[in-house]
């Protein structure tokens, strides 16, 4: 069970070494250090809530709100804060289409407007004071501090805070370096104005103790603009979540018992609601339709650009567009439970989840910013003992540009970038990622197990044929069984029911009906008995079938079709088949996948023969049918075992838990909710080519996230040398802090621009 630590605040567990019983209460806690303190004085981290002073919530941010942080984000809270393992802003879990611009965005533009101008004033003096000649040199130093108060105090604050949070949560991150580098310089160049005559003599160029309040200022300004940059960039990731937000109306056409109707808001529409939907408004929740008939565009869900033909029963998504007749639908899912809402919540969670390469970057951000640390130590001592006169001086500043340009904010940014960009766009493809590692997954998947129904097929029977006995028509045999199986509920029964209408059959209503679980049903129509089902059924009744017969119904079955016999008082009339026939878009999505070299298995519970028709017809080799659930988890261990990558692809109940244990797990947007809940990735639309897609995309974002943890290490590595001043000796290059700032501000924007590439990548 997941506790929170009372006094640094960060999740711990029941199962933490570190505890301690209070008032019959027991305290977890992250460290030894913490529970120390809660120890002296228990009573200071007890406070009620009423109390406590937590940071107010935004008016604009809606109650219940949970924040959270973007890099880690285990960290959650109900109020707004700073991140104890990273420093970053917490943001809210969910975007809001009524947010305002970013409120840390907002003030770090108000720090960095404000205190610009002073950064320039001090930059201008360091660099050009002596030949001004406005102030003595003492005096200029005097001006320098004043100048820079603000800009380190009070434009810097969060930057130091932040700092300092790192070390009492002892989590190194790069505001540890930036608060490290800038407190050096600006106190070193503080004490050097106030009393000048504490440092050798060797300190001292052009009549006074060599100042560094430019360094200072300059990094908080650059590192300011860095991070106005860096909260820009990450608006746009939550642009996917707030574009399907504004897909839903905000209002829908109510019908009221009395037959009136009137316009609500969204949030008023219960379930079992009747609403009119008319041509050219959007479709308020999910429902059904039971009046009417029209075309709806679905693209904007599903990325199908072809409106899709709605009547009486078929099922409509909220947030869709009725394009051209009035319908009217009963609501059957609101608020949450719609399909819009689910796709925004699983896109959230994607995008909030960590990829395995970014906890490796995670893990090696730790070690490096110690590493960092003690590197700008070496310099210091190094340039101290070893260097040129002012030798300290030199160490002193080349160890500030170790610590500003080693800083890791380019190695936290290079992954969770990536995943966010890539949830965005997989989102408006009808691919939701439930988490980052599905992404990085995807991409070495080689086997692919595919369900039958409603995977493969549309998972809808229709009516494929009848073929009469000898002395009766098709229309005969056809209404005789749709008569009969009117009273069921099957979804054979109701292809039947639906064909006979459709063929205008006058149908009878039986005068009794008995089902029988498996075998088929019987009843008396029209003062007939009928028979209608398998040949279990047959036998049971005694009802012979001619060789005739036997070889028909043998040929409707090897072309994939479910086929039931129709007797009439004892005697065979004719067959009846009904088959699920392939989507459309299935050979094409199987070539595709192929052709990447993906091994396709079909594991269905239909029969053998039904099983293997349909995949000879699709090119599928190794077939298995008449499989249990469990049998399909049993068949995702044994190709993990033997090393495969296995990817599962299903829509039912019972494809739940292979979709859990597989790799990956792909469930159709138009299958079950329990299927959906199992899986990593759902293709909205149900549409197998989006298996193909998301592997793309897997690749082309797992490539990213490589590139940017190139940039990252490869402008460390290059830089920190550079920094310390190894190169010196050789060419007499130094880096000024000023210049490492810019760098590092640098960095982080490039990372931040090749993430933003997936956007448009093919």
């Amino acid at each position: 069970m997941e506790r929170k630590d009372p006094v640094c605040g960060m999740p711990v567990t029941t199962q933490s070494a570190h505890r301690h019983e209070h008032a019959g209460q027991s305290y977890f806690f992250c460290s030894a250090r913490c529970r120390d303190k809660f120890m002296a004085a228990p009573e200071q981290y007890l406070k009620p809530e009423s109390q406590a002073k937590a940071p107010a919530v935004p008016e604009n941010v809606p109650a219940g709100t949970i924040f959270t942080c973007p890099m880690h984000p285990e960290i959650r809270q109900n109020h707004p804060g700073h991140c104890p393992k990273c420093g970053m802003t917490l943001e809210p879990l969910m975007p809001n289409l009524d947010d305002d611009e970013n409120p840390e965005l907002k003030d770090f533009q108000r720090r960095f407007w404000w205190t610009l101008p002073l950064t320039a004033i001090v930059t201008v003096l360091a660099m050009f004071g002596h030949q001004l000649g406005w102030f003595g040199m003492a005096a200029q130093s005097w001006v320098e501090l004043v100048l820079s108060i603000p800009i380190v105090l009070w434009a810097g604050w969060p930057f130091f805070a932040r700092g300092w949070q790192s070390v009492v949560n002892r989590s190194p991150n790069m505001w540890t370096l930036i608060g490290l580098g800038t407190a050096a310089a600006f106190v070193y160049s503080v004490v050097a104005t106030l009393v000048p005559e504490v440092f050798p003599q060797s300190f001292v160029a052009m009549g006074r103790v060599a100042v560094y309040f430019e360094a200072a200022a300059v990094i908080i300004s650059l590192t300011l603009l860095g991070q106005i940059l860096e909260l820009k960039a990450r608006s746009q990731t939550s642009a996917a979540i707030k574009s399907l937000l504004g897909l839903a109306p905000k209002t829908a056409r109510r019908i009221q018992a009395d037959g009136s109707e009137a316009d609500v808001p969204l949030t008023h529409v219960h379930e079992g609601d009747l609403l009119r939907v008319r041509p050219g408004e959007k479709v308020p929740v999910d429902g059904l339709v039971t009046e009417g008939s029209s075309s709806v565009d679905e693209s904007m869900l599903t990325g199908e650009p072809i409106p899709v033909s709605k009547r009486s029963g078929d099922k409509l998504i909220g947030a869709t567009m009725n394009t051209s007749g009035a319908l009217v639908m009963r609501a059957e899912r609101v608020g949450s439970a719609t399909v819009l809402a689910q796709i925004v919540q699983l896109v959230a969670q994607a995008q909030r989840s960590r990829a395995p390469m970014q906890r490796m970057a995670d893990h090696v951000a730790g070690y490096f910013v110690m590493a960092v640390v003690g590197i700008a130590v070496l310099t210091l001592l190094a340039w101290g003992f070893f260097g040129p006169q002012p030798s300290w001086v030199y160490g002193l500043i080349n160890a500030v540009a170790v610590l500003i340009i080693a800083c890791p904010c380019a190695l936290g940014l290079a992954t969770p970038m990536s995943i966010m960009v890539a949830t965005g766009r997989g989102a408006t493809q009808g691919i939701l990622f439930r988490d980052a590692a599905a992404i990085e997954n995807f991409r070495k998947v080689d086997t692919l197990i595919v369900d039958k129904t409603g995977t493969l097929t549309e998972g809808r029977p229709s009516f494929n044929r009848v073929v009469p006995a000898a002395g009766f028509s098709e229309d005969e045999v056809l209404r005789l069984a749709a008569s009969l199986d009117q009273g069921s509920e099957h979804p054979l029964a109701d292809a039947i029911v639906r064909a006979a209408k459709e063929r205008g059959l006058a149908l009878s209503k039986p005068d009794s009906f008995e089902s029988s679980t498996g075998i088929g049903v019987r009843g008396k129509v029209d003062g007939k008995s009928l028979a209608l089902g398998n040949t279990a059924l047959m036998a049971q009744d005694g009802v012979l079938i001619d060789v005739a017969m036997q070889g028909s119904a043998e040929a409707l079955r090897l072309e994939g079709a479910s086929v039931m016999s129709l007797a009439v008082d004892g005697q065979m009339v004719g067959l009846v088949a009904v088959s699920d026939p392939v989507k459309a878009n299935t050979p094409a999505a199987l070539e595709t996948l192929r052709a990447a070299g993906i091994h396709i298995i079909m594991a269905t519970g239909d029969g053998q023969t039904t099983a293997k028709a349909v995949a000879s017809g699709l090119g599928i080799t190794e077939v298995y049918g008449e499989v249990k659930p469990a049998d399909k988890l049993a068949l995702v261990e044994k190709l993990q075992a033997q090393g495969r990558v296995v990817a599962m692809a299903g829509d039912g109940i019972n494809d739940a838990p292979a979709l859990a244990k597989a790799d990956v797990g792909i469930a159709m947007g138009t299958g079950t909710d329990v299927a959906m809940n199992s899986a990593q990735v759902t293709l909205v639309k149900g549409d197998l080519r989006g298996i193909a897609t998301a592997r793309k995309l897997s690749q082309a974002t797992i490539a990213n996230m490589k590139q940017n943890l190139g940039f990252a290490f490869i402008y460390n590595s290059l830089g920190v040398p550079l920094a310390a001043g190894l190169l010196y000796p050789f060419t007499g290059w130094l880096l000024s802090p000023m210049i490492a700032a810019l760098a590092m501000s640098l960095s982080s924007a490039s990372v931040i621009a090749n993430a933003l590439r997936l956007r448009s990548s093919d």
